[in-house]
């Protein structure tokens, strides 16, 4: 097998996962999850910095999961938006979210 098989392979996969029309496409949500990801790698760091908690201690944890986390999927959406990809993230986004309130609800 050659190198560019198993990654065209490998991107159809995520085409077929994802749902998503084109190569093109599963290529701009790959290019949103990593301008995602970069961005938060640049300010995870003052947010927690400004609250003056340690590096690695519990309270750094929490507000981590509080703060951070949010501006994740809110970046998400963003990007999304301006690579034309919103909508693929906006479903993702209220899948997410019912999952969390399926873990929360009441089992009857």
């Amino acid at each position: 097998m050659s190198v560019k098989n198993d990654k065209s392979g490998f991107l159809q996969r995520l085409q077929t996962k994802w749902k998503l029309n084109s190569l093109l496409q599963v290529i701009l949500v790959l290019l949103v999850f990593a301008c995602t990801g970069f961005t938060i790698l640049f300010i995870k760091n003052p947010i927690l910095d400004f609250f003056g908690v340690e590096k690695g201690g519990f309270v750094n944890t929490v507000l981590y999961l509080l703060l951070v986390l949010p501006l994740y999927q809110i970046f998400l959406l963003i990007y999304g938006f301006i690579f034309g990809q919103f909508n693929f993230f906006w479903e993702k986004e209220k899948d997410f979210f019912r999952r969390i309130g399926r873990m929360f609800s009441k089992k009857k």
